[in-house]
């Protein structure tokens, strides 16, 4: 033996050995075959634990009986006493956790390397239930939970392979359900999958799985690229199988790996997804995100301040403050940058110049170790959706350049005030209070005692100096973006190396996030028959249903874009581009008939060619409304009309170059058809 592993048995031998002694012997090193069910029992914590199935009958009477049997029968290729302990183990498990038995189900493989261990029945049930409470995530379903998760983790690290995935339709569900029930075991060998626990159960952190299925996919990343002509089920069944290629001896760099990555991963990951670990009586939160609508990572208001407290180790951030001027001016943390996101609209060269200052500003302030520098970019907003919806066209510009390590400061500056009110950092009292309700309208003036109490907050340690370093400017004025930068880095000229962006936007189609909503729009439109109206829209509803968009692109029917544009019935055509609530914009062409109006998305990896995303019937128009702001952006609703009036069934809305003309020109049809209809 070795001088570890003879310190290991005498630690193991003497009694009383915690995890923390096994880590301090063994050091995330492979067990000793022959002491591994002793130190993985106690990993688990479960070395000395009572017989759970003392008190069951050992009835094996489920209607998925014979169903457990054959796999059971699968999973051990000899021994018929084997069989009978692991029969009853899932049998119970079944029973006691109310659980349904099916062929499909991933858990079952975790006794493949369960069984190696020679344990007796009782200490099988313990450790394979230990290990499925604190080590399988919840939700491991089709669209689970922990898929979407991983997406945005992959998106974080990988934003150019998460689109090749999205491109081709790949989710992570497709591909890593079995990786995630099973942690591993249905595709590695016993051995392998041991190797993998024994580091595994030492670092006792459940949030491994989703790091060490991330640094799987990049190292197959060449080999994922290259599948570019292949079929989507090709490329599943390439990503299923990836993880069969580990040997013993990579399980170390595996891991070192999947460190790496996590270390360069904002604790929200963790902190905000705790609900997936654990009891399965544990609830998930109301409260917790839909990440199957999250654009990107989201990251804690605390952690955002605590890691401005940082001196070298963990995630630094970059915060940019995508609100309007005058509520950046208002109140903002010192430490952001501003990017006004109207301005992608109302003056695209202008945004250009401010994202290029943006990464320089960025690049400068790594290079000075500014209190603002961090190589992680956090978008934050108002918190108001409404308000928001253009930050998330920002947003989803900078992911479709595969800018690696975005975020988005979840519930954004409304947070941040409330954060800073909860925890009451320099007891400001009345006028921090007032400085709170003040700036958490639209755009309020800050109360001078607020603003003087701020100021002369004494300079402090940790979390009491995070109230002096929210700057407040009373301007009227557009905040300068020079002078932002002069104010926390010394302004040197230096090019913009990381990435070119070309604006306006976007450049090609990118992936598409379906809203799901099932709530209906409130008062229906009444009046004349029939209902139409064109004018301005002061805010946009944000339960409208999107029932345009079809989710499954292979069902969608593919034209010549030119072919369309040149029908002799169509009476006007306009390029435009389809926006998404999420922001998400789509090149598009939108088209008018004498009775229907289209809109054609183009197809970025086939010039020429676009899906008919929509087809709506003229007489189905009840409001054409555009943004005081942003005239360019047009929302068409349609309805049905029925007995009772007429309810909002479906909301497009378009970025038009000459939104004016293309509203006359659709309104024009519509009147036709209206008159027509009134004619009959």
């Amino acid at each position: 033996l070795c001088y570890q592993e003879q310190d290991l048995v005498d630690a193991l031998d003497q009694g009383g050995c915690d995890l923390e002694m096994v880590r301090n012997i063994i050091q995330g090193r492979e067990l000793p075959a022959d002491l591994r069910s002793q130190v993985w029992k106690i990993a688990l914590n479960v070395a000395g634990k009572g017989d759970s199935l003392a008190s069951w009958d050992g009835c094996l009477d489920l209607p998925q009986q014979e169903l457990i049997h054959n796999r059971c029968q699968q999973l051990i290729e000899e021994g018929v006493s084997m069989i009978v302990d692991l029969e009853a183990v899932i049998t119970f498990y079944c029973k006691s956790r109310n659980v349904t038995f099916a062929p499909e189900l991933c858990w079952p493989d975790l006794f493949k390397a369960l069984l190696g261990l020679q344990l007796l029945p009782s200490d099988l049930y313990n450790c394979f239930y230990a290990i499925m409470n604190k080590y399988v995530p919840r939700d491991c379903v089709q669209k689970g939970r922990p898929f979407h998760l991983f997406r945005l983790l992959l998106q974080y690290h990988e934003p150019e392979l998460c689109s090749f995935l999205d491109t081709k339709k790949v989710t992570p569900d497709s591909y890593a359900i079995s990786w995630v029930s099973s942690l591993f075991s249905s595709h590695c060998s016993p051995a392998v999958t041991q190797a993998m626990w024994d580091v595994y159960l030492q670092q006792a952190d459940p949030f491994l799985i989703f790091f060490l299925m991330l640094v799987i996919l990049v190292n197959a990343k060449e080999n994922i690229f290259s599948q570019e002509a292949n079929s989507k089920e090709d490329i599943i069944k390439m990503l299923q199988d990836s993880p069969v290629y580990l040997e013993a001896e990579d399980i170390e760099d595996l891991f070192s790996l999947a460190q790496y990555y996590s270390n360069k991963t904002p604790l929200s990951f963790r902190k905000e997804n705790q609900s997936l670990f654990g009891s399965s009586l544990v609830a998930l939160k109301e409260e917790d995100m839909d990440l199957s609508q999250v654009l990107c990572l989201p990251v804690s208001v605390p952690e955002l301040l605590q890691a401005s407290q940082l001196q070298t180790e963990g995630v630094r951030f970059f915060v940019v403050d995508c609100r309007p001027a005058e509520q950046y001016n208002a109140g903002h943390l010192s430490t952001a940058f501003h990017l006004d996101s109207d301005l992608m609209l109302q003056n695209p060269s202008e945004f250009a110049l401010s994202v290029k200052s943006l990464l320089e500003a960025q690049k400068q302030s790594l290079e000075s170790g500014s209190v603002a520098s961090g190589e992680h970019l956090c978008f934050m907003g108002s918190g108001r959706e409404e308000e928001d919806m253009y930050m998330n066209m920002v947003l989803a510009h900078f992911l479709q350049k595969n800018k690696e390590y975005v975020s988005i400061a979840k519930g954004g500056f409304m947070a941040l005030q409330q954060h800073l009110a909860d925890v009451n950092v320099d007891g400001l009292d009345s006028g921090y209070v007032h400085w709170i309700i003040s700036t958490s309208g639209t755009q309020g003036n800050l109360s001078p005692v607020a603003v003087s109490d701020a100021a002369n907050g004494e300079d402090g340690k940790g979390m009491k100096s995070l109230v002096n370093k929210m700057t407040f400017a009373l301007k009227s004025k557009s905040v300068n973006v020079k002078e932002k930068v002069i104010s926390f880095i010394e302004n040197t000229s230096a090019p913009v190396d990381r990435i070119s962006f070309t604006l306006p936007w976007p450049d090609k189609g990118i992936l598409d996030r379906h809203v799901s909503s099932s709530d209906r729009v409130g008062k229906p439109y009444r009046g004349v028959k029939p209902v139409f109206s064109i004018g301005d829209e002061e805010e946009y509803d944000t339960d409208e249903i999107d029932s345009s968009s079809v989710s499954d692109d292979d069902r969608r029917e593919v034209v010549n874009i030119q072919t369309w544009i040149s029908k002799p019935d169509v009476k006007y055509h306009v390029s435009c581009n389809e926006v998404k609530e999420t922001g998400h914009m789509f090149p598009s062409h939108l088209l008018a008939t004498a009775t229907h109006m289209y809109c054609l998305r183009e197809i970025a990896s086939r010039k020429g060619f676009a899906y008919i995303q929509s087809r709506q019937a003229l007489t189905s128009v009840v409001k054409i409304t555009s943004k005081k702001k942003h005239p360019e952006l047009i929302t068409f609703k349609f309805s049905s009309n029925n007995t009772e009036g007429v309810e909002v069934q479906a909301t497009e809305r378009y970025l038009i170059p000459n939104a004016g003309e293309a509203t006359k020109a659709i309104k024009q049809q519509i009147m036709k058809v209206l008159d027509a209809l009134e004619n009959s």
